[in-house]
């Protein structure tokens, strides 16, 4: 059963000669367990995609199903809830506390949550993204790459059927950049998490299990599907 379901879906801002159909029918299903890379220009639609499926906003017309919920459904309340539990959203700032440390950055969504921390998860997501030793740390005494570590740290704690990343490279170097992207993809391989990535890299893409090009609001191309390899 696929995790991610939009089925004709649209996204208008504005109206009459300002409207613009950021989204225009899309139709797209996501099993678990995929990693799919999503790429397109600037204004292709992409990101406003990925922030429906967070449910950081709502489409105008069509379906948008994720984890079970029916995304457009969500009143603010059940979907601040769905963000801590469903999905893990992983931005391109950090976005980190700068008074807490990389342990209790990690372990805010549970803390909002009011759950307790599976220690042995935490260790394995720590060891896996290479924090381990720097757990007491601030994040002014991390570098881009590690606070980065951190944010994806934080987005997988509460274990969410889908971790959705917003060109989680875009503020980080090369060699940075491809070690965030093969961290996700040991992540997607060690916990079968299914990761939903949008970038406009051309080198993150010509390496993804599953392509998704979009532009003009529509996908154009959707190329190494899990289920057809």
């Amino acid at each position: 059963m696929a995790v991610i379901t939009c089925e004709n879906v649209t996204k208008i801002y504005g109206s009459g000669e300002n409207r613009i159909a950021a989204l225009d029918d899309v139709n797209l299903s996501v099993e678990p367990g995929e990693f799919v890379t999503v790429m397109g220009a600037s204004g292709s639609g992409k990101s406003t995609l990925l922030h429906i499926l967070g449910s950081v906003d709502r489409p105008t017309a069509g379906t948008v199903m994720v984890g079970g919920e029916d995304v457009a459904a969500l009143n603010p309340t059940r979907a601040a809830v769905f963000r801590r539990r469903t999905v893990g959203i992983v931005y391109q700032f950090f976005n980190l506390i700068p008074t807490l440390t990389v342990r209790e950055n990690i372990l805010l969504p549970l803390l909002l949550d009011g759950r307790k921390a599976d220690e042995a998860y935490y260790g394995e997501l720590v060891s896996l993204l290479g924090l381990e030793d720097r757990q007491s740390a601030f994040p002014s005494e991390l570098s881009g790459g590690q606070q980065q570590r951190a944010a994806i740290a934080r987005a997988m704690i509460c274990r969410p059927a889908i971790l959705l990343a917003d060109e989680p490279t875009g503020n980080l170097d090369r060699k940075n950049s491809q070690e965030i992207v093969e961290l996700l993809k040991r992540s997607n391989r060690t916990f079968g998490q299914t990761i939903f990535m949008v970038t406009h890299d051309g080198s993150i893409g010509a390496g993804a299990q599953r392509l998704v090009t979009m532009e003009d609001g529509r996908i154009i191309g959707d190329t190494g599907r899990s289920r057809e390899a």
